[in-house]
């Protein structure tokens, strides 16, 4: 083994370096491991092999953990991935316009376990068309809401806390229940929102594969029904 080069003021983070690029040092100054002192509570100290046996112990409980968390994660996704499917196989088996956007609400409020869904469609109203709080039209397009003119501009879906004005334009008197919020660009033909009485619920930091899928699944529906 190389000689390590020793010189005065020879800082902690230099020694600590040399060992680990040199792991073989402590068998061949066995003094010297006999004479360290492992960190331990209260004081009390013991052999660098049982250290080392702690030390692999929490690693090893850390790695269980983090194994836990993803097997959870992918749970999760499964399930996601098999409302987001379940969703998919409904639209395709509607028939009408009014059945499919029923079916959008329905399918979100029931199965994905939402507070209030919000659909908005650049049309024009229709006989097929309910008249509901859930469904709103903009016949002029993205022009008629220039409170999303950004958000559409930028066609990603956006989680977290809406501005005032966006609440009030989606949620009208009910916007003072909504906590967190998702929305969601759906194609060139409107906008879904997704308001959560859970501030917690919807963040920034959340993905949006799934949110896409429905965005799409949504799109396609819709797109089958041409305007007059």
């Amino acid at each position: 083994m190389s000689e390590m080069n020793v010189k005065d003021g020879l800082s902690a983070m230099e020694v600590a370096s040399y060992l680990r690029r040199h792991p073989e040092f402590l068998t061949e100054f066995p003094d010297i491991a006999l004479a360290l002192q492992m960190p331990r509570e209260q004081g009390a100290t013991t052999s660098l092999a049982s250290y080392q046996l702690d030390v692999l112990r929490d690693k090893n409980r850390e790695i269980n953990r983090r194994l836990h968390e993803l097997i959870e994660i992918a749970h999760e996704n499964e399930q996601l991935m098999v409302r987001v499917h379940s969703l998919t196989v409904a639209l395709m088996r509607e028939h009408t316009l009014g059945g499919s956007v029923r079916r959008v609400v329905a399918g979100l409020t029931e199965d994905f376990h939402t507070d209030l869904v919000r659909l908005v469609l650049f049309r024009s109203a229709s006989a097929d068309l309910p008249a509901a709080d859930w469904l709103i039209l903009a016949p002029g397009g993205a022009k008629e809401l220039p409170a999303f003119a950004e958000f559409v501009k930028r066609n990603e879906p956006l989680c977290g806390r809406l501005q005032e004005e966006k609440l009030d334009a989606l949620f009208g008197a009910q916007a003072s229940e909504v906590r967190s919020t998702v929305l969601m660009p759906i194609d060139s033909i409107g906008m879904l929102a997704i308001g959560s009485h859970d501030a917690n619920r919807f963040h920034p930091g959340m993905g949006t594969v799934f949110l896409k899928l429905i965005g799409e699944a949504i799109a396609a529906a819709v797109e089958r029904f041409p305007q007059d």
